[in-house]
């Protein structure tokens, strides 16, 4: 597959990094509204290893990019773009942090929570009879139901064309197998270590209502950087390009910090 998609014109010196994993192109929105500040790199992650990862995101910046580059990073794609500005420091400009899942263990243990108390007792239902098929091993004929409900738990108030836009297909092999090692590299404390290597200025972004609690992306930032710039978007939950009252403010953000 194409790695990568361009938007605007040159110099590339934007990229922007998915989160699933495995959700290529669910970026595709923010790459086409900052292409007005900057030459954007949407870039698809192909690979199926956190290594290879970052490898492949390396020869995309080389290959098409015009680093150092400012990385923006979404979910699971702000661990990403840490780790790679951590063994990359020469090829990141600025990372930006959207939505960013939590940096350490103790702070994850709510979200699953926190999405169950959002859905009603039936959405419950369906949802761990889901969960438990997967769990089982079991193929769903496709995670369309899935996406739904995870996307009314994680959001605040959608706008009204992200509520009409069509499920994004996730790579379900990649999801699971990328999302394992990430797990584990959290869980050890291995990932929050790679900031103690991380020379840019990193700025974290994230909606009040995200399930993934903010204090857990904030507090440990803050502790292990020289320097972290921390915003929290009220009304607004984990996608911040699709909430009818942060948008915009989402978009302001980023087009100064592109102009900074």
């Amino acid at each position: 597959m194409n790695s990568i998609r361009i938007h605007g014109s040159a110099p590339y010196s934007v990229a922007l990094v998915h989160g699933g994993p495995g959700a290529a192109g669910e970026m595709a929105p923010v790459a086409a509204a900052l292409s007005r500040y900057a030459g954007i790199l949407e870039l698809h992650q192909t690979k199926y290893n956190i290594e290879e990862l970052v490898t492949e995101m390396k020869e995309q910046l080389l290959a098409s990019g015009h680093p150092p580059v400012t990385v923006i990073g979404y979910s699971w794609g702000s661990w990403l773009g840490f780790i790679f500005a951590a063994r990359h420091p020469e090829l990141v400009r600025k990372l930006i942090l959207v939505g960013s899942g939590p940096f350490e263990e103790a702070y994850a243990q709510e979200i699953m929570s926190t999405r169950m108390k959002r859905l009603s007792s039936e959405e419950r239902a369906e949802w761990n009879a889901m969960m438990s098929r997967l769990g089982a091993g079991e193929a769903l004929p496709d995670l369309t139901r899935l996406d739904e409900l995870m996307t009314k738990a994680d959001t605040y108030e959608p706008l009204e064309d992200a509520a009409m836009a069509e499920p994004l297909a996730v790579n379900a092999d990649q999801h699971e197998r990328i999302w394992t090692e990430a797990s584990a590299l959290r869980s050890s404390g291995r990932l929050l270590e790679h900031g103690k290597r991380i020379a840019c200025p990193v700025v974290a972004i994230h909606g009040e209502h995200d399930p993934h609690p903010y204090q857990g992306v904030f507090a440990p930032l803050t502790d292990v950087l020289n320097g972290v710039t921390c915003i929290l978007l009220p009304r607004c939950g984990h996608t911040p390009w699709k909430e009818r009252h942060a948008s915009h403010s989402f978009y302001d953000i980023l087009g100064n910090e592109l102009n900074s």
